[in-house]
């Protein structure tokens, strides 16, 4: 049966920092969007399920819930949304108490990044946020992974690992009696002076401190610090930009052939803009993997959507409105027959 012309599809993005939703028409036009604190169980448990209805309510504002036809969710951890009991009632009730009436999917962050960037079904997604990942695709589906191990066993290049870097840089200069300009950005940072005591111990001590009293993630706050050094031209940051962009290409490259030429989208706080370490990724991938595209990702949200929109069986070439979600442009329809 064909669907009604007023049919929906909704896409949401859960974050541990931020839940982000969509809603799309059939035909890619973007009517309704919502925002709200972070929405991911993995990190924020049952708890989670108010951010999630939060978006949800921000996205439907306006429209009647019931012509939504499909719901698409991207998380990192998603094992944990569909194998915790508590947590899938949460929001299982949050879905229902929005007044919406179909199923809802839910799948990884890195196949939601990869649908933001391309409509090719297989290829690679490298994402490098504060952690860092690459996972290979067929069909849209994981089938290879490198990395994601987390901050204290892997995460390579990432912008945990970046903080990290920048930190013993700084904690090595001080040592020497002289931290250097990168050194001093991050102690302006981190204990809120760039001046070096008299004995340097206590300012080594001073930083230690700033970082063992925080969550160990949160030193990927210095990543920006890191990359704004560099373009600023300080060659301690370049080198350890440099660093970062040679192991992430070398995480894609453990599951990924050199000869492959599908799609390579890079996504993440660290790749997805025009950040110094991106550029760099990009170079490096274009000699390593000189006949793949190398798409920027769109919106994660409008990724879940036209994943919704794809999985409905009525809906045919979903790929000819990929563009319209991510992008709000047109792909080239084919010639006529």
């Amino acid at each position: 049966m064909p669907l009604p012309d007023a049919a929906l599809v909704l896409g949401l993005d859960l974050g541990g920092t931020a839940t982000r939703a969509a809603l799309f028409t059939l035909a890619g036009e973007r009517v309704g969007a919502g925002r709200a604190l972070g929405g991911n169980p993995t990190s924020h448990g049952v708890a989670a399920a108010a951010q999630f209805a939060a978006a949800l309510r921000a996205a439907l504002a306006g429209h009647d819930p019931r012509r939504v036809r499909a719901g698409v969710l991207g998380m990192a951890g998603a094992a944990r949304l569909t194998s915790d009991p508590a947590v899938r009632a949460a929001f299982d009730q949050a879905w229902s108490a929005a007044g919406l009436r179909c199923p809802w999917q839910v799948c990884s962050d890195a196949v939601v990044a990869y649908a933001a960037g391309t409509a090719a079904p297989d290829g690679t997604v490298l994402i490098a946020g504060t952690g860092a990942i690459a996972v290979g695709l067929r069909a849209m589906t994981p089938t290879r992974i490198a990395d994601g191990h987390g901050w204290l066993l892997g995460d390579t290049g990432s912008g945990f690992w970046l903080g990290r870097e920048v930190v013993r840089h700084t904690l090595a200069g001080l040592d020497a009696g002289e931290p250097g300009p990168l050194g001093r950005r991050v102690m302006r940072e981190l204990i809120g002076t760039t001046e070096v005591a008299a004995d340097p111990r206590r300012s080594v001590e001073a930083v230690i401190q700033a970082v063992t009293q925080a969550p160990p993630v949160a030193l990927a706050r210095l990543a920006p610090l890191v990359c704004a050094a560099a373009t600023a031209g300080d060659t301690g940051a370049r080198a350890l930009l440099a660093e970062a962009a040679a192991a992430l290409v070398a995480t894609v490259a453990r599951i990924r052939d050199e000869r492959e030429t599908t799609p390579l989208v890079l996504a993440g706080g660290l790749l997805s803009g025009d950040t110094p370490l991106a550029a760099l990724v990009r170079a490096a991938v274009a000699t390593r993997w000189p006949g793949a595209p190398v798409p920027a990702p769109g919106d994660g949200a409008a990724g879940a959507a036209w994943l919704a929109l794809r999985g409905l069986p009525q809906v045919q070439a979903p790929e000819l409105l990929h563009r319209r979600f991510v992008r709000g442009a047109d792909d080239a329809l084919p010639p006529a027959a």
